[in-house]
């Protein structure tokens, strides 16, 4: 009895084991083409560490890199900042001063709502503020200078009148400074700047400490509703949607709102156009600032921002992403 009680026990748990490995192995088929591991029962296939992963790649933004501009003029400089890490990379002169032009409107009018506090400004004022960014009115730009405190008497002292001053203070300037053209010195549009110095202005009025709380969106808003083209200039006033808005790609403005402000001047002293861009949106602030001669038209300028904004995406648009080939190993 013992013999066959034992013999009978080897069997059934031969039998057992033969029924518990063939749905394990019924699970698994070997896909000769590639050596994936696939379900027999026609289901998707399983990750396996046999395979490259696949990555999706991160949405396209702008990071410092090389910028090769053949530019024919006195001046040219950039800078660009990464606003989560307070980073400013940018060309060898990014410290070096140009006149703001009209791009200084966007602080003239943050600086004028920051010291309304919780009030509210005039009907008048507001329409001249959004005027000053949205059209960049002259006239309406002058009207928020003056309610702001500032005045074109040049200060006895050599410092910047109190509107210039509080955005050296507020916004950590280190470059600015009042014209150095003594006939212009009273002038807020010929304060000078530099390229990073403008992407410091830039991420000031981002961050909230240029307009204050209760207005820093609708001065961005405003930013980001600029109109009109390189075509679109009148005496006073004119277009100013170009520039680094023309080099970014769709999938960069898809991601959240682009606010912009161009200055531009043809400036009889020197003979040159002096062209500045500025955007700033909730990742970085993008400056690019020139001089050069009149005949090269207020279109050159325009574009020779936008090619600094495209040369600064990155991952460049249709660059591959490459993810590395892990050998196969055997089963």
């Amino acid at each position: 009895m013992r013999p066959r009680v034992t013999l009978t026990l080897a069997v059934v748990a031969v039998l057992v084991g033969v029924v518990m490995l063939v749905p394990a192995a019924a699970r698994l088929v070997i896909d000769n083409n590639g050596g994936n591991l696939a379900s027999a029962g026609g289901g998707a296939e399983q990750p396996s560490p046999l395979t490259p992963s696949s990555s999706t790649p991160p949405p396209p933004t702008l990071a410092a890199g090389p910028v090769s501009v053949d530019f024919k003029g006195d001046f040219f400089g950039w800078a660009l900042k990464d606003r989560s890490t307070g980073k400013i990379d940018g060309s060898k002169n990014m410290s070096e001063t140009s006149s703001t032009e009209s791009m200084l409107k966007v602080w003239i009018v943050s600086d004028y709502l920051r010291q309304l506090g919780s009030k509210d400004p005039s009907a008048t004022l507001q329409t001249a503020a959004s005027l000053a960014i949205r059209d960049s009115d002259d006239n309406a730009a002058d009207q928020v200078y003056f309610a702001a405190g500032g005045s074109y008497r040049p200060q006895q002292d050599g410092k910047p009148d109190p509107v210039i001053q509080r955005a050296i203070t507020i916004c950590g300037l280190t470059d600015t400074r009042r014209s150095s053209v003594a006939e212009k010195a009273g002038w807020w549009s010929f304060t000078e700047m530099s390229p990073r110095d403008t992407v410091r202005l830039g991420d000031c009025i981002a961050s909230g400490k240029a307009a204050g709380k209760k207005w820093t969106m609708w001065v961005l808003r405003e930013m980001s509703n600029v109109r009109g083209g390189v075509k679109d200039q009148h005496a006073t006033s004119g277009g100013g949607r170009w520039g680094i808005i023309d080099g970014l790609p769709a999938e960069i403005k898809a991601q959240g709102p682009v606010s912009i402000k161009n200055g531009w001047t043809l400036l009889g002293y020197d003979g040159n156009w002096h062209v500045n861009c500025l955007a700033v949106t909730n990742k970085w602030s993008l400056a690019v600032m020139m001089r050069y001669p009149a005949s090269r038209g207020l279109g050159y300028g325009a574009q020779v921002c936008a090619s600094v904004a495209t040369q600064l995406v990155t991952p460049q648009p249709g660059a591959a992403l490459k993810v590395p080939q892990q050998p196969v190993g055997k089963l």
